[in-house]
């Protein structure tokens, strides 16, 4: 009698060591499953006062400057935002001494996909001296294109004006770009130029 009741206390010792087993496990896989569903859209690094500096090949191609950037590294598509704020310059080899300017309410960069936006307040000043104002801008940098859909204003060196309604396209290096739905305001001088 003594052996039966022994083996009755070691087969409810043994099965109480399994629901608490059981128990155990399918919390810890609920709590995988919840942690696994978390947003992993946060920052992976914040840079307070942020100074950049491109390179290629020891040419000096772009300095930033930004109050603030985050870098969000742990998700499907990475990529880099200034909230605060950015100002640019980007420097031409034909013309290191002269760079262009660009600045912005905000900034993201896509670094794998080579892709940019700029939006509010955007000011773009080329190293030749034209300046444009728009809300929105966009650079594809593997197609060495930039484009917005947004109303462009453009400042040429001698004054004149330029105004592309509908947005325009741009080579990025600003060597050729199309407005459209434009207007201006030219100078007869400039005029008589472009017949020549």
């Amino acid at each position: 009698m003594k052996f039966k009741n022994l083996s009755y206390k070691k087969n409810i010792a043994c099965l109480f060591s399994c629901a608490i087993f059981f128990i155990l496990t399918s919390c810890e896989e609920d709590l995988t499953k919840r942690n696994g569903n978390q947003s992993k859209n946060f920052p992976s690094q914040i840079i307070n006062n942020a100074r950049i500096i491109q390179r290629d090949s020891g040419f000096v191609t772009l300095k930033a400057l930004a109050p603030i950037i985050e870098k969000y590294e742990l998700i499907d598509s990475p990529y880099v935002v200034a909230r605060k704020g950015i100002n640019i310059e980007f420097f031409d080899k034909k013309k290191p001494k002269l760079p262009g300017k660009i600045t912005a309410k905000y900034a993201r960069i896509f670094e794998y996909k080579k892709f940019y936006e700029a939006k509010g307040n955007v000011r773009i000043t080329t190293n030749e001296g034209q300046r444009f104002a728009m809300q929105s801008i966009y650079w594809d940098q593997r197609k060495n294109r930039i484009y917005t859909k947004d109303t462009v204003y453009v400042t040429m060196e001698d004054g004149s004006t330029l105004v592309g309604a509908n947005g325009m396209t741009a080579k990025d290096d600003f060597s050729e770009y199309t407005f459209f739905n434009s207007s201006g305001d030219f100078s007869s001088k400039q005029l008589s130029e472009s017949k020549k």
